[in-house]
């Protein structure tokens, strides 16, 4: 018999011993092709070191919490901060999909966040739960393996919107007491609001060509009803030159009006303040599609996103 094993250690934030899984295979004849497969997969992969719902403010909103994956005995390793979407209204750290994996599988640190959401808190509470979650990995990440000063910034559309920003408008970092030179890269995925105001210019004239009634709670709600919020909190609006702004790499689906369109104007903008901006639009895929598959080795998507965070840790 042929047996093999990869491990997972998996521990929460009250601070116990980590429990070590095993995951077990055998075989005979008429199993070796699948044997040497997930021998072979298992050769490539790292052990993993798993710690869930570690609060990142006092006292800590339920939603105030992060996950921290990383390689088993990690030291000094870059580190990729992960912001969920679900228009600022829903979604979770846990649906990260295979992106701790991929990432860990290539020596990073993966932080996924949690922040507390629409209606409860406005707009401007949720960027500063992100500001402050970043805090806490600048302060801690070394503790699990991670470099403070090597964070890479990526987030998918209602967490691409917040990736941007908090990489262009430095005011909420500084309020933690960091400032952007800790970010190395940006990598907003799918986003639709860099430029909030033309987002909704754009699909009101749409809605009202449609005949079709405007929404009750849509970006205009969400983003404070008021035209001096919308502008505040737009990336591009904050993009300038001498800031210290990292490069960016805006990842977007290809045949989507509205996402290609932000992509290419917050890339137009950084371009003309100097800072290094990268457009990958993604074909046949759609706006999950290209979330969920981010990490899986045949993804062009992924080949791009790894080339970028290649590049910058090379800086």
């Amino acid at each position: 018999m042929i047996s093999f094993s990869t491990a997972v250690s998996v521990s929460d934030s009250t601070g116990e011993r980590p429990s070590t899984r095993y995951i077990y295979g055998d075989t005979n004849m008429k199993r070796i092709a699948y044997l040497i497969i997930s021998l072979a997969f298992v050769s490539a992969a790292r052990a993993q070191s798993v710690k869930l719902d570690i609060p990142y403010a006092e006292p800590a909103n339920e939603l105030q919490k992060l996950d921290v994956y990383a390689p088993v005995n990690a030291k000094h390793l870059p580190v990729l901060f992960w912001i969920h979407g679900g228009g600022w209204q829903g979604g979770d750290k846990k649906e990260a999909r295979v992106k701790p994996k991929a990432f860990v599988d290539k020596g990073y640190v993966f932080v996924s966040i949690n922040y507390r959401l629409l209606p409860k808190v406005d707009m401007g509470t949720i960027v500063r739960d992100v500001a402050k979650s970043m805090s806490w990995v600048h302060k801690h990440i070394a503790e699990y393996g991670g470099d403070p000063d090597r964070i890479l910034v990526m987030g998918h559309s209602a967490g691409a919107q917040l990736a941007a920003l908090i990489c262009t408008d430095d005011r909420y970092l500084k309020a933690e007491g960091l400032n952007l030179s800790i970010i190395k890269g940006c990598i907003p995925v799918d986003g639709d609001t860099y430029d909030i105001p033309l987002e909704i210019e754009t699909t009101s004239a749409r809605r009202k060509a449609l005949g079709q009634p405007e929404p009750k709670f849509g970006h205009y709600e969400k983003f404070g009803g008021d035209p001096a919020k919308h502008r505040d909190f737009s990336a591009v609006n904050h993009v300038s030159r001498g800031k210290g702004l990292p490069p960016f790499l805006l990842l977007y689906v290809a045949d989507h009006p509205d996402t290609s369109a932000q992509a290419k104007r917050l890339a137009s903008v950084l371009a003309e303040a100097g800072v290094p901006a990268k457009l990958f639009g993604a074909k046949n895929s759609e706006h999950s599609k290209l979330n969920d598959d981010l990490g899986l080795a045949d993804d062009p998507a992924t080949k791009a996103m790894f080339e970028f965070t290649d590049e910058m840790m090379k800086k």
